[in-house]
Parts: structure tokens; C-alpha cells; sequence
């Protein structure tokens, strides 16, 4: 008889359990999201539109993470924070991890971003007395920063159009109020700040790097070797989310018009320009083609020697985006 009331009390028991659980009142531990770091060169940039879309959409969330966008000045600024350690997922172009890695530092590209200059223009003033690329002979020309994206056109310039001049670092916040004031002569510039630029009328485009350039990896995802090596899901999770936010811009014309205005402060006519000649042009699947990146390497060794480690020990192909659904 005990035996049976034993039971008959383990089962009220449980039936209880059933329906407190069913009613939402047994509490259970929350799995806490894995944090991952993301840094972006600049605001006014194509990846920092990217990374809020993700984040927007909570498409980290959805991947389990937490994740942290930080913008910095430029891209050798982002690379440095890879470097320090205070960024775990950067967008960069193949050079700087090349070079990083003759410096000790061990990072490769795991999906690639572009692999054209899309939106990219050498600017001048619309009143400025040069009217074509030679004019700019020991003239200021402002970038980003060393090492950067901005910087490897400047120097395809030099070398495709034999002119020498000047290259100035201004970080992406400062490439424009120095170009109107008159504080350099020319600019390297990004979209969507070029297309703002022309349309307003306040400067006109000397060079278009979308057409001239050859095609070559401009930009890619990064990691560390140590969290490629020990984190590899962290790495696969991030991408995940990062194409996943491509593919809703991609696919969500007017939601993605809007984050473009918003975001960077823009009218939505330039925010379209945007949309149609850069994020419809970014890789939807980030692909890595070894012979994109070692065009990019050729572009940046124009400046003439630098030390970089070869094609084959910047990237890894074992990270195939699987774009994470909105």
C-alpha cells in the first residue's frame, strides 16, 4: 500500500511539474550569448550597413551571439584593433593581413566582401583648377589612412597615370570637410559620400575606380588564426549573420534604402544611388578566388617592396556562409 501511494504521490508530483512548466512558472537557465567583436573601417561604409542590418534583423541573436560593432577611422586603424585583440571580426583589404602577417600578426580572410571599387571616385572640388589626373603632381591628396583601401588606389594612381603626389591621412570622418575647405586638393572617396558629393554639386570625379581598376578582392571578412583555430563556430556564427544581413538588404530594396539614409545621414535619392551601384554589388555568398586576392597583393606592391606573406597563407576557404534568415 505504501508502494502504491509512493507512486501515486511521484505521479502528482510530476503532473504538477507538467503543469507548472506548461504554464510558464519553473524557470530554466538562459543560455548566455557568445559575444563576437565586429569592427567596421568606417561609418559611412558598405560593411557598417551590413553588421546593422544583421543587427536590425537580430540575426546574431538568432545565431546565439551577442555581437559588438565598433567603427573605427579607417582600415589600418581596424586591423590594428584585430591586432590588439580588441576586435575578433574585422572588413579589410587582403594587403594588410599579407603584410601583418610578416609582423607577427596571424589572421586570414574567410569570405570575401568585393571584388570590385564599387562606388569609389578620385575627387576634386567642383571649382578646383584641376581638370584632369596629372594636374595633381606634387599636389595633396587625402585617404583614409596608411595601408587602407582608399590608400592602395591612391597608389594605383601614382603608378597607372605616372603622376606623383602627396598622400594625406584624414580617417573617413575627415576626408570630406578637408576636400571642401580646401585642405587637399583631391580626395579618395567612398560611396555613398561620392554620390552625395556629385549630385550636390560640390565636387566632380576625376577618376571612376569601379571601371578602371581590374578586378581584384578589395575588401574581405578577417579572423585570427587562434579563433579560426579555436573558435571556428564563433567564425561560421558571425559570417552567418554578417550574409545573412547581405541577403536582406539584397532582397528588401525600400527597408534597405531607408537603413542606407538613415544610417549615413543621407537624402534617400543618394541612399538609392547606393543601394543599386554598392549593396546590390556586394558577394552574396562570400566566395574567396585565390587569384582575385593576389591581384589586390599586386595593386598594393605598386607603391614598390613590401614585405607580405604569400597568397596561400592569408585565406581559408573551410568557412562557407549560410546566410542566416530574417
Amino acid at each position: 500500500m505504501d508502494w502504491i501511494n509512493g507512486r501515486l504521490g511521484r505521479r502528482s508530483f510530476l503532473a504538477g511539474g507538467t503543469a507548472l512548466v506548461a504554464a510558464g512558472m519553473v524557470s530554466r537557465p538562459a543560455i548566455a550569448a557568445e559575444k563576437v567583436r565586429i569592427g567596421l573601417p568606417t561609418k559611412t561604409y558598405w560593411p557598417t550597413i551590413v553588421a546593422e542590418a544583421a543587427k536590425a534583423q537580430k540575426l546574431y541573436e538568432k545565431e546565439g551571439l551577442a555581437a559588438e560593432l565598433t567603427i573605427y577611422r579607417g582600415g589600418a586603424e581596424t586591423f590594428e584593433a584585430l591586432a590588439a585583440g580588441a576586435a575578433d571580426v574585422i572588413l579589410d583589404p587582403p594587403s594588410l593581413v599579407a603584410a601583418g602577417r610578416k609582423r607577427g600578426v596571424a589572421s586570414k580572410i574567410v569570405a570575401g566582401g568585393t571584388i570590385a571599387n564599387h562606388g569609389w571616385f578620385l575627387m576634386v572640388p567642383a571649382k578646383s583648377p584641376i581638370q584632369k589626373v596629372a594636374d595633381l603632381q606634387g599636389k595633396k591628396v587625402g585617404i583614409t589612412s596608411a595601408g587602407s583601401g582608399s590608400d592602395i588606389l591612391a597608389i594605383w594612381t601614382m603608378a597607372d597615370r605616372k603622376v606623383n603626389f602627396t598622400k594625406v591621412p584624414l580617417g573617413g570622418g575627415g576626408l570630406v570637410p578637408n576636400l571642401l575647405s580646401g585642405n587637399v586638393d583631391a580626395v579618395v572617396l567612398y560611396s555613398p559620400l561620392s554620390f552625395q558629393l556629385m549630385k550636390s554639386g560640390e565636387a566632380r570625379s576625376l577618376i571612376d575606380f569601379t571601371k578602371e581598376v581590374p578586378p581584384n578582392m578589395t575588401s574581405g571578412w578577417i579572423a585570427s588564426d587562434k579563433l579560426i583555430a579555436e573558435k571556428p563556430q564563433l567564425v561560421q556564427k558571425t559570417l552567418n549573420a554578417l550574409f545573412g544581413g547581405v541577403a536582406f538588404l539584397q532582397s528588401n530594396r525600400d527597408a534597405a534604402i531607408k537603413l542606407i539614409a538613415e544610417t549615413n545621414e543621407i537624402p534617400a535619392d543618394i541612399a538609392a544611388e547606393e543601394y543599386q551601384h554598392t549593396t546590390m554589388q556586394l558577394l552574396p555568398d562570400g566566395r574567396i578566388s585565390r587569384d582575385e586576392i593576389a591581384r589586390s597583393l599586386e595593386l598594393a606592391r605598386l607603391s614598390g617592396p613590401v614585405d607580405m606573406a604569400p597568397v596561400d597563407e592569408i585565406f581559408v576557404t573551410n568557412f562557407k556562409p549560410v546566410p542566416t534568415k530574417a
